[in-house]
């Protein structure tokens, strides 16, 4: 969830570090820290967000250092707890993402041994271990500790007067990329880009000690080698580009999102053929990536009639296996710790594995069999928007390739759908939602997918609860929470379940609800039950699945604009999910 960045080299280290941690805020912003050596180690630390108070790290001088932003699991999001953490004597300082889950334990022994912690952190008992370790080598010392360390770690690490930067992984995401004489560490690629395209991908296990001019990598005490990657980013594209906010800018990209993300999974027909073939199909991710593996049941089961089953990755330990079944596994950032470990436990039963991913030389791109890279390129913004529209494009290029779509008119009829609803006017839904403490969202078949991620994303910028629902379920239970107070947003269009859906509009509003309808223009029956109606422009299903989506998005959006909220960086929120 943290974001880490270390840099070793010839240039000044502070900038750099703090240029990369800017980059990384997307996951965590609670506080931020920097520590750079020379015969001493200097750390400047702080609550809040680097981007508005870089002044503190003025004093850090040196060409090595090493950062980190923090999104908080063990202990309050104040100065205290931010990293760097330093050892009692001052000569080591660390910084972590993952979570240390013996650290109790290790702390208590060091707490007996007189050792002296100044946070509440898992990661500090790191720096105190370095600190018992040491007996004159720096890299040796690292090493000791990382068979005692149970859980997850990134772990980057400085000693005052070692010309060095110590990285070490397992389980948390970290790279390194390579320079002319320097060499640049983070948890992803994104503030090294600016610096090299050419990255190493640390596998768990790995440990490498950064000098200037060489590095050397090993695992399990071994020495090893790794493959550098040329990655292929847009730096133009992760820059705001004029709009206000970055999930502003992210919504507009969607037309050019789908259509390339479509392309690129119609370049996969062995992953279609096995699909076509398999006696089911299971698909794993978390959150929004959840809302589009949905969407590919419905698809899939209504279009080709392949049986598809979608389990939560976090609770897919929990559940049987087939061992006939083809797995997918979905990741916007390819390093969802949860994820990460269901698609482990599918390869472990011998199922036969498929990734999801919009990043390149992510984790998940080891783990699994086979990879779709996705097209929607860097997502800035925490909430999901161009990135849950490429995952959906994916999945249908896949139907397409299953012959189950017909490829020329999904892909015209959706760029002109998304293109159609960026311009729709959603002023007066914004006006009902930001009076509200709860809202409802509601559709049936494929529009409940299309609900719960409508849901999600208004809860997620807004900070309105809000709930998504299969409609014909409002009366288990929920209908007892519905009143003049708590409006509701209901996808109605024709086809399966139209009537029923309106049937439950009808009961809705019978008692007192405020609702939102989105359906067709000319949908006379819609407009008379709800109180606000937002037109969507007619098309295939794909299409209104699309529109709609984007409808929903920008409600959301305008709604958290009114009320004030941090659109981009909301509270307590990350957007990379690197811890179970």
């Amino acid at each position: 969830m943290c974001g880490i960045v270390g840099y070793i080299g010839w240039r000044d280290a502070a900038p750099v570090i703090v240029g990369g941690l800017k980059n990384l805020e997307y996951r965590g912003y609670d506080s931020f820290g920097v520590a750079t050596g020379t015969d001493r180690i200097m750390v400047a630390k702080r609550k809040g967000r680097i981007s508005e108070q870089t002044e503190c790290v003025a004093a850090c001088q040196g060409t090595r250092g090493i950062g980190h932003t923090r999104w908080a699991t063990h202990g309050l999001p104040d100065d205290r707890n931010a990293h760097p953490h330093c050892d009692c004597t001052g000569q080591f300082a660390i910084v972590h993402n993952g979570i240390i889950e013996n650290y109790a334990e290790l702390r208590r022994g060091l707490e007996s041994r007189g050792h002296l912690f100044a946070s509440d952190t898992d990661s500090e008992v790191i720096v105190h271990l370095i600190e018992e370790a040491w007996k004159g080598d720096f890299p040796a010392s690292v090493r000791a500790v990382l068979p005692l360390l149970q859980g997850s770690y990134a772990i980057l690490a400085l000693c005052a007067g070692s010309d060095e930067v110590v990285a070490a992984r397992e389980r948390s995401p970290l790279v390194i990329g390579i320079g002319d004489d320097e060499f640049f560490a983070s948890s992803d690629a994104t503030p090294i880009v600016a610096y090299t395209r050419d990255i190493l991908v640390l596998e768990d296990g790995d440990m490498a000690v950064m000098r200037r001019g060489s590095i050397a990598m090993e695992n399990g005490g071994e020495a090893i080698t790794r493959n550098t990657t040329y990655i292929d980013y847009d730096i133009e594209a992760a820059r705001k580009g004029g709009f206000a906010h970055f999930m502003l800018k992210e919504i507009f990209e969607q037309p050019d999102v789908f259509q390339q993300s479509f392309r690129l999974a119609q370049k996969h027909p062995g992953i279609s053929s096995l699909l076509s073939h398999a006696r089911g199909v299971s698909v794993i991710a978390c959150g929004t990536s959840y809302n589009a593996a949905l969407l590919f049941r419905y698809f899939a089961e209504k279009e080709c009639g392949v049986p598809v089953r979608v389990d939560l990755a976090s609770e897919y330990r929990y559940l049987s296996t087939p061992d006939d079944e083809v797995v997918i596994a979905v990741s916007q950032s390819g390093e969802t710790a949860d994820t990460l470990s269901a698609l482990k436990k599918a390869s472990s039963c011998n199922c036969p594995t498929i990734a999801i991913t919009n990043v390149q030389g992510s984790s998940i791109t080891r783990a699994a069999e086979q990879t779709i890279y996705t097209g929607a390129g860097p997502e800035m913004s925490v909430a999901a928007t161009k990135s849950y529209m490429a995952q959906f494009a994916a999945f249908a290029g896949l139907l397409s390739e299953m012959n189950c779509c017909e490829t020329s008119s999904v892909e015209r009829s959706v760029r002109q759908a998304i293109e159609e609803s960026l311009l729709t006017d959603v002023s007066e839904a914004v006006a009902l939602c930001v009076k509200a403490s709860t809202l409802f969202y509601v559709g049936r078949g494929i529009f409940y997918p299309v609900a719960l991620e409508g849901a999600l994303k208004m809860k997620e910028i807004s900070y309105i609860h809000a709930e998504g629902y299969a409609a014909g379920e409002i009366k288990h239970g929920p209908f007892a929470l519905l009143s003049e107070e708590t409006p509701a947003v209901a996808v109605c269009l024709p086809g399966d379940g139209y009537q029923s859906m309106l049937g439950n509009l009808r009961e809705m509003k019978a008692r007192g609800t405020p609702l939102i309808g989105i359906g067709y223009g000319d949908d006379i029956d819609l407009q008379d039950v709800t109180d606000v109606c937002i037109p969507v422009p007619k098309g295939d299903a794909y299409a209104q699945v699309a529109a709609v989506t984007v409808i929903l998005q920008r409600i959301a959006y305008y709604t958290a604009l009114t009320l004030g909220r941090d659109i981009d960086k909301p509270r307590n929120l990350a957007k990379s999910v690197t811890v179970e």
